[in-house]
Formats: structure tokens, sequence, C-alpha cells
């Protein structure tokens, strides 16, 4: 494909850009084509596959002018793509993708590329699965969060902050206790919020098979806490299904047990920041205007009952 072909922008991607930043987005999208050629013309990129898109990102498959292959990421500029960029700095490719480049005006990526097709869902066994991801997480962990990026202690105080409110916006009382238990337990731990380079959204669709490895992570949203507040995308992962089939109690358990002891955590502190997690994805959704509590997060909260 040739550099100067125009990028088209999918409609999903524009839909969503709409849907999340209004004017600022539908500018945003108009602009992409000509964003994605210029980056393309600078970094002497040639298109090599079929563009792919996320609700946040455009990523472009690419050749680099000596043949290897990398994949060019495009997405508006704001916090969370400054936080990408701070930790995918800072793990270096050590179980993440690596960054090859990047436009610091545009907040555009220029990075490895890896096998888009196949995620870590692919794999059948989910205590196979899972213990690939653990050890990934525990690298990623591993690493103290660096300058720059949010905190979870300052987190948790918004959170409490917003409980009242959010409270008094739920229609069932056994939701209400629910919200306010998870409150509690939040205030308890937020005083030690912890200091390691978490990667916010670490599942099953955010780990790729790689050449370099055979799996790593991708797409990080880095904010610097305890890693129990790390651990909610991943029991989360493919609940639906796991629901369908009777499943999800089980799993979750046992997912639970797998990442606290491949991560040598504190079972009363990560289960404790996993409730912080439901209260923070809570309170986005009554935000939104819910006013009930996901049927997910109060059975996943009632999973990890005396864990």
């Amino acid at each position: 494909m040739s550099t100067s072909e125009a990028v088209e922008v999918p409609p999903s991607l524009a839909e969503s850009y709409a849907r999340g930043f209004g004017e600022e987005g539908r500018a945003w999208i108009a602009g992409l084509p000509a964003l994605a050629a210029e980056l393309l013309d600078r970094w002497q990129l040639t298109r090599d596959g079929i563009v792919r898109a996320g609700e946040a990102s455009l990523v472009l498959p690419v050749r680099r002018r000596h043949g290897m292959r990398a994949a060019l990421k495009l997405q508006l500029p704001r916090e969370e793509t400054t936080a990408a960029l701070i930790g995918l700095r800072v793990w270096n490719g050590d179980g993440t993708v690596r960054l090859l480049d990047h436009d610091p005006e545009s907040s555009a990526m220029l990075l490895e590329r890896l096998d888009a097709g196949r995620t870590l869902a692919s794999v059948e066994d989910d205590d196979t699965a899972m213990g690939i991801l653990a050890a990934l997480h525990a690298r990623l962990v591993g690493v103290p969060a660096p300058r720059g990026l949010r905190r979870l202690g300052d987190i948790a105080t918004e959170m409490l902050e917003q409980v009242p409110e959010a409270v008094a916006a739920l229609a069932d009382p056994a939701d209400r206790q629910l919200l306010r238990g998870w409150a509690s337990v939040v205030a308890e731990l937020a005083g030690e919020p912890g200091d390691r380079l978490l990667h916010w959204d670490l599942h099953y669709g955010n780990v790729l098979a790689a050449e370099r490895e055979p799996w790593l992570a991708i797409d990080p949203e880095p904010l610097a806490g305890d890693p129990g507040f790390d651990l909610w995308p991943a029991l989360d992962s493919g609940w639906d299904d796991l629901a369908a089939k009777g499943e999800a109690v089980r799993v979750v358990r046992r997912r639970f047990d797998l990442l606290t002891e491949t991560l040598g955590l504190d079972r009363r502190r990560a289960a404790g920041w996993t409730l912080g997690r439901l209260l923070q994805n809570a309170l986005w959704d009554i935000g939104d205007g819910e006013t009930a509590l996901a049927p997910s997060a109060v059975a996943l909260a009632e999973a990890l009952r005396d864990r």
C-alpha cells in the first residue's frame, strides 16, 4: 500500500469520538487522515495491512524504511495518552509492546507490531491464560511508578467525596448499602495507596501474541498505586460468557488466587482494592445516569467475599 492512499476512518471510531468528546472529537476525526498522511511521510512509513480501530484509537500496520514491521497508533492527546507514553518508556518493552517512536504534539505512537488477531482470549484453558497474564502483570507492577502519573491516593480521595451523592442516586436500598460498604473499605486502605506502576486495563483482550516474546501487553493507561487496584480487568475478562455457563464465581475466585499468589499480594488488601475498582466503575455509571449497580459488579464482589 502506498503512503499516499488516504486513510479511511472507520464509522465506529468517528461515532465513539463524537459521543465521547463532542465537537472536539468530531474536529479531531476530521483532521485524522491528514495527520496520518503527515506522519507516514515524516517517519518514512509504508502502509502494510488493514486499518484497525478501537473506541479511542486508530492503528495502521506499517513498514519502516528498512522493512521492519510496526504499527502507527493515533489518538486524541489527553491525560491517558500522556500516561501511556510515560509507562511504555519506563517498561521499555519488558512485558509490553515496545515504543519505537512518538510525536509529542499529536501523541501518535510508532509501536512494535504484534499479532492483533490473536489475543490471550484465544487460549482455551483459563488457568493457562490467567497464568500468562499474571506473569506479565507481575513484571509490570514490579516497577516503581515514575513522576507525572495520577496517584491512587488522589483517586481514592476523589471517589470518597462523590459517594454521598452517588448513594442518593441509587434506587435500591441494597445497592446503596453495597456502595457504602465498598467506600468504607476504600477509606480503610486509602492511607497506603501504593507506589507501583499499574497498567490499569490488563485483561485478555489487551495481551497479544508476539514474535519477541510469546505474549505482550498493550494499551496501558498507567497510574501509580497498589497492584490490588489493577486486578479487576483480569477478573472480569469474558464475564458474560462465564456467567452464561454458570462458571463466573468459580472462575473469578480461581483467577484471584492465581493473581495474588503470582504477584505476591496480601489477599485482604487485594480484595479491598478490587472493591475500590468496583466503586470507581459504579461512580462512572451513576454519573452517566444509571440508578442501579451493574449485576456483574455485585456478583464479583460476592465472589470475593472472605477471600
